[in-house]
């Protein structure tokens, strides 16, 4: 082996550890095809040890003080930050990033764990009246247990971070499996954890071969002793792992796939939803469940929206991911180039129009404009998660609101308009999780209600809107002197 190929183990009740059979993967890039890291492949057994050690944590973690978990979390953030060179230099390896999207990603996954260092006192429950005379009744919250996080590739620091970092707030431990894509970036996650001092067992990685993935989310998912399980991904796998805790009769919070739209209007300044439009499509190749995927525009300022957008896609730079000026790397993988390709070809067939882009070079995708799709059109409906803006024409504000419903999905939307009271009462008929008036469809923060609806999940991430879905609460009575029975 080199000496820039890393070797990664599971960690488990506290110790980095090979995987029980001595089995491993060597990880690559995708882009160079150069070596990154032999990765340890768990197996069954691995997966009930983690969760064991999780469990055999739980108690301890949860008696932790609300202050030495905060002081936890703000060190395992200052150590994400302190070691940010490498991380991102390793995620860009890993997935392709450019530059600009490792950065963010350890921006926003520090002020997650600062964000879950400043909830730690927020886990309050409530006095509720009774009827009873001399009755106090309590709803008390308390750690759900042991929870499980499944985290992706496409932005493997901000959604590993955010598989963690609440529930352990809330004091739950955590078994985390990354992603077959960048396992090393999200191992970093749980090394800051446990350098920062979480008992032995309240964080553990599982990392695995692609093809024994079912299998190990499947034994996740069904061990008696997880509670929890959150998810982010696609739709696809979703409806699975979805069905897999229902028959287990475990929560689950999903955050699936998304369609997102925006929603250009003619009083909106069209520089602006310009702008937006650019950094919500095309920013990370359009590999984020947030991603612009349809630009919907009033029919009185289409020509002029559609040529400024094609100007500016057209000039972004596209390059190697190591180039800090890159603003387009390469794609995931050939298959996803493959499926953007299908989707743009079907496209054309049926009448759209390229303005601009709409070729590649091996992994490395043009930046594309599509004008006049359809329905018809595959890509109209169809999750394209790669860097392809479609324009769709609407002729008035209904139009242009129920082409935004015409989806299963409803994750993230954006509406641009001079009139925002107006927009907020459009916003309040568009069928999302998220909306932005003013503003791109892509935008996250610590402290926000993070979810979709319909087909993009259910549940939500992201400071006091996950207290709901990582503790158990509890009513718990006090009675003060004698009580009447009828019998």
């Amino acid at each position: 082996m080199g000496d820039n190929i890393r070797t990664l183990g599971l960690l488990i009740d506290g110790d980095w550890t090979p995987a029980s059979d001595g089995k491993s993967v060597l990880t690559t890039s995708n882009a160079t095809g150069e070596p990154i890291a032999q990765v340890a492949a768990a197996t069954l057994d691995d997966v009930d040890r983690a969760v064991s050690s999780a469990a055999a944590a739980s108690a301890e973690w949860a008696a932790t003080g609300p202050g030495r978990r905060r002081d936890i979390l703000e060190k395992a953030a200052q150590l994400l930050s302190e070691r940010s060179a490498d991380i991102t230099a390793l995620m860009g390896r890993e997935m392709g990033a450019a530059p600009g999207w490792c950065h963010f990603n350890v921006h926003v996954a520090v002020g997650m764990l600062r964000e879950a260092a400043a909830q730690t006192y927020s886990t309050v429950g409530e006095v509720i009246p009774s009827d009873v005379p001399g009755l106090t009744a309590l709803g008390v919250r308390q750690p759900a247990g042991v929870t499980v996080g499944i985290a992706p590739w496409n932005a493997p620091l901000i959604l590993g971070v955010r598989a963690v970092a609440m529930p352990l707030a809330y004091g739950n431990t955590v078994v985390l499996k990354a992603s077959e894509q960048t396992p090393g970036t999200q191992a970093e996650i749980a090394r800051a954890l446990a350098d920062a001092g979480l008992p032995a067992g309240a964080i553990n990685l599982i990392t695995n071969d692609v093809q024994n993935a079912p299998a190990i989310v499947e034994r996740l998912i069904a061990h008696p002793l997880v509670r929890r399980i959150n998810f982010t991904g696609s739709t696809r796998v979703g409806r699975i792992i979805g069905e897999l805790a229902g028959r287990h009769i475990k929560r689950v919070v999903l955050e699936l796939g998304g369609k997102a739209p925006l929603l250009v209007l003619r009083d909106a300044v069209i520089q602006d939803a310009v702008d937006a439009a650019v950094f919500g499509a095309f920013m990370n190749q359009g590999q984020i469940c947030m991603s612009t995927e349809r630009i919907v525009v009033d029919s009185a300022v289409i020509d002029e929206f559609a040529r400024k957008l094609t100007t500016r896609a057209a000039a972004l730079k596209v390059g190697d991911a190591a180039d800090p000026a890159t603003q387009i790397g390469p794609m995931v993988h050939e298959q996803a180039c493959t499926h953007v390709e299908s989707l743009i070809e079907d496209a054309v067939a049926l009448g759209a129009e390229v303005l601009t882009g709409g070729g590649r070079d091996g992994l490395f995708f043009q930046p594309t404009v599509l004008r006049g799709v359809t329905p018809k059109m595959r890509i109209y409906r169809e999750e394209s998660f790669g860097p392809v803006a479609s324009l769709i024409e609407a002729d008035s504000e209904d139009h242009a609101v129920e082409i935004a419903n015409d989806t299963q999905y409803g994750l993230s939307s954006a509406i641009f308009s001079s009139d925002v009271a107006h927009a907020l009462e459009l916003a309040k008929r568009i069928k999302s999780g998220i909306c932005h008036i003013n503003g791109a469809t892509v935008h996250d923060e610590p402290q926000m209600p993070f979810g979709g609806v319909g087909d993009s999940g259910f549940g939500r991430f992201g400071s006091r809107a996950a207290l709901e879905e990582f503790t158990e609460l509890r009513w718990i009575t006090i009675q003060a002197g004698s009580r009447h029975y009828p019998i």
